[in-house]
């Protein structure tokens, strides 16, 4: 045998030995990237939707006509004893 052939099974071997661990270092990555992009997408759609009902809330509270009358009315001032 020589020595590329050994040097050629040498790097299949750490290949096959490696391949398991670097996929799965790979995948970890994957999957706590998916989880992070639902969590900030998730809380993103909380804080859109908190500020469009606020939206609405703020507009709602501004269109009620206000219950006040404006016709003068009577008041009777008195002295209370000490």
């Amino acid at each position: 045998m020589s020595r590329r052939e050994l040097l050629g099974f040498a790097a299949a071997a750490c290949v096959a030995c490696c391949i398991g661990p670097v996929v799965g270092a790979l995948g970890a990555i994957a999957t706590l990237s998916f989880v992070a992009t639902m969590l900030i997408g998730s809380a993103g759609l909380l804080i859109a939707a908190a500020a469009i009902a606020l939206v609405f809330v703020l507009r709602r509270r501004r269109a009620r006509p206000c219950s006040a009358t404006s016709a003068p009315s009577a008041v009777e001032l008195t002295r209370r004893p000490l």
